[in-house]
């Protein structure tokens, strides 16, 4: 097996699902990888598999990074260690239940999780990397992010964020050697569901994709530099539309002047 210096690879939620295939994946390319996640059980188990099976370096953080002072330690470890490479935040939760069904203060961890601790994890790994010329950001959004109809609004809204941060950061980094990728998964075979109630079994079986492909996939739109990979997407040439929309339409959201639909006219009376 080669053993390229790629550097590491630091992965969020990588104790199962997407973040362990993440994980394995990117040991198994060269990565050295930092595992970080809740659950020791797990962590420990993976990082004796990807140990074992790729002979790159493993290590193991657990943390919980709706804890401020865990965060910190996340961040702490971006900003010092000057091999990691690659920043996957895949952490995140999510619900399908409605506003009227959900408690506020949930969403507001989940509003933490997805979008505070991403949005802190990258402003630690990225001024690294653009000092030493390389690196890259690969966030974990989804599909709900141009379709929030589908999902708990909340969870819609901080999957926008994780894209429009993205796109945000493309642009601002483009030139400085780091790459940004955002990832929009559709229904995915993880833990997701039943964490956030609602069972597999109930979802249509064809529209539900095993992780293993999701990520696979994902890695070859990685390494072909797009910025947004939508790994269930058949007809790209629907996303080039969408996207060329919105890039058609931006000069023309700022005016001195309203649209004339919103324009009253008074009619004289006699």
């Amino acid at each position: 097996m080669s053993h390229t210096n790629l550097g590491t690879a630091l992965i969020t939620g990588a104790s199962s699902g997407i973040g362990a295939i993440y994980a394995e994946r990117l040991a198994q390319r060269g990565y050295d990888v930092i595992l970080v996640a809740r659950n020791r059980a797990r962590l420990a188990t993976l990082a004796e598999s990807i140990s074992n099976t790729t002979r790159q370096s493993v290590q193991v953080m657990v943390v919980d990074l709706n804890d401020r002072v865990s965060l910190g330690e996340v961040e702490a470890t971006l900003r010092s260690d000057t091999r990691i490479s690659l920043l996957v935040n895949n952490a995140g939760v999510g619900t399908h239940k409605p506003l009227l069904g959900s408690d506020v203060e949930s969403m507001t961890r989940m509003i933490e999780l997805n979008v505070i601790a991403l949005t802190r994890l990258t402003y630690a790994a990225v001024p690294g990397f653009v000092e030493r010329g390389r690196g890259a950001v690969i966030n974990i959004s989804s599909i709900v992010s141009i379709a929030p109809e589908i999902l708990n609004g909340v969870y819609g809204g901080t999957k926008a964020f994780v894209l429009a941060f993205s796109q945000s950061l493309h642009h601002e980094l483009a030139n400085k050697g780091v790459q940004v990728q955002a990832v929009l998964p559709g229904a995915t075979a993880t833990e997701f569901w039943a964490i956030g109630g609602l069972s597999l079994e109930h979802l249509d079986a064809k529209i539900v994709m095993s992780a293993r492909e999701m990520v696979d996939a994902a890695l070859v739109g990685f390494d072909n530099l797009e910025l947004v990979t939508i790994p269930s997407l058949h007809d790209l040439s629907q996303w080039t539309a969408f996207e060329a929309a919105r890039q058609s339409m931006s000069p023309n959201l700022s005016s001195d002047q309203a649209a004339v639909r919103y324009t009253r006219t008074h009619s004289s009376v006699s």
